[in-house]
């Protein structure tokens, strides 16, 4: 991108640079998320057992989800705001406090053998809430403790931790969940929070001083960021439409495997081989330097149509479990990629605003396609909603190379980066 007027612009390999990792800064950071993101992992699961067998009612555990989306989908636009206005490392660490006391309290009610369903959707509740704010600081603390030329490391190592621990977490929520209880899952992701607030006691994260406005102002300033960038906008749609295909998939998925692909052993791989490839596509995402980055992750996020397509059929299941493999892997590379992209392009004074947006429409989408999915299916079979849910992922992703911003990014930084 062209370089912004006071900005040094250098050679890309005129000054050799750590490894963030190797940078105190980033290296607390990076392990207070790591240890969050495979406590938050572990949950899914032993929450679903855990109020299925308190309570065993379905829409008991629907009210509990519920809880927990609902705040994040109303506050997000606000937790970007404050993201940009205050210091994105107090609210982070105020934030992990809040989810940490949550969480424990959680952990208590399931132990103590007599768990009450209002004080856990509660909890849910404040933890949602917290998680709004939270959610946008994370593109701001990358930016505030690794350089520039750094950005893409820096995120690749980010995303390779994030796919470990969805390939990790589950396993350990249901160890956990097995042998000693669920709440001993809250119990450790509770620690988990504990400890990331510890270690962002410690980080240094260099901030962007932002002039005082009106709450309306700023909202107002965050949407202009994202509506004049056509890549930006134009990407969402098809992230959304990814998450809302995800959302079909695994609510479908399931039924067809078990009754038409050789029973549950046959989900389980699906889910298992999915995680590895995404792990393997933040690998790659690592090493790869794409010249036109986000058309070349919102291309590969496109693969998402492929094993819906196969789930339609059905096809047989070697077959549509390798290709939901290599779906994941784009999700995989995609994310740090995209991520890199933003924190480049968008202004440090509105970064949490503009991702607080990539969030929204991420989450929303997602309740969408759980609701609508089992509607349609019992109207006029799976194959339709999945087939539905292909063209919209693969139409709005590749729709995206359409875009002269999608397709431009990048090119500009062949031969320059700008140094904050």
């Amino acid at each position: 991108m062209p370089a912004a007027p006071g900005d040094a612009v250098v050679a890309p390999d005129a000054v050799p640079l750590p490894h963030p990792l190797r940078t105190r800064d980033f290296r607390l950071f990076f392990a207070g998320r790591t240890l969050s993101l495979l406590g938050d992992a572990a949950i899914p699961a032993a929450l679903a057992l855990a109020v299925l067998k308190a309570t065993g009612s379905t829409s008991a555990l629907a009210l509990v989800l519920a809880c927990a989306v609902v705040p994040k989908l109303l506050l997000l636009p606000l937790g970007g705001v404050a993201g940009d206005r205050f210091d994105a490392r107090t609210i982070a660490l105020t934030t992990d406090l809040v989810r940490c006391a949550t969480q424990l309290l959680v952990g208590a009610q399931l132990l103590s053998g007599h768990p009450t369903l209002w004080v856990i959707a509660a909890a849910e509740v404040v933890g949602g809430a917290a998680g709004a704010f939270a959610m946008p600081t994370g593109a701001p603390l990358v930016k505030g403790t690794v350089a520039t030329a750094s950005l893409h490391a820096a995120n690749a190592a980010l995303g390779i931790a994030q796919s470990a621990t969805r390939l990790g977490g589950p396993l350990l929520g249901g160890t956990l969940v097995l042998t000693v209880g669920a709440g001993w899952a809250f119990v450790l992701d509770a620690a988990s929070f504990a400890v990331s607030a510890a270690l962002l006691t410690a980080v240094r994260v260099v901030r962007v001083p932002v002039p005082r406005s009106t709450l309306r102002a700023d909202l107002r300033e965050g949407w202009q960021e994202v509506r004049t960038r056509d890549w930006y906008w134009t990407s969402l749609i098809g992230h959304s439409a990814w998450n809302g295909a995800a959302a079909v998939l695994l609510t479908l998925g399931p039924a067809i495997a078990v009754a038409q692909l050789g029973g549950e052993a046959t989900w389980v791989v699906f889910l298992w081989v999915g995680s590895v490839g995404l792990l393997l596509g933040s690998l790659v995402a690592g090493r790869a330097r794409p010249r036109r980055p986000v058309l070349v992750a919102n291309l590969g996020l496109a693969t998402y149509a492929l094993p819906l397509v196969l789930l339609a059929l059905p096809a047989p299941a070697p077959v549509t479990i390798a290709a939901y493999g290599i779906a994941q892997a784009g999700l995989g590379f995609l994310s740090p990629v995209w991520e890199t992209a933003v924190q480049r392009a968008v202004p440090a004074h509105a970064l949490a605003r503009v991702t607080s947006y990539d969030w929204l429409l991420s989450l929303a989408a997602m309740p969408l396609g759980y609701v609508l999915a089992p509607l349609a299916a019992a109207a006029w079979g799976p194959e339709v909603p999945l087939l539905v849910a292909a063209v919209a992922v693969g139409g709005c992703c590749l729709g995206t190379a359409l875009v002269p911003g999608v397709r431009r990014f990048g090119a500009e930084e062949r031969s320059t980066v700008r140094a904050d």
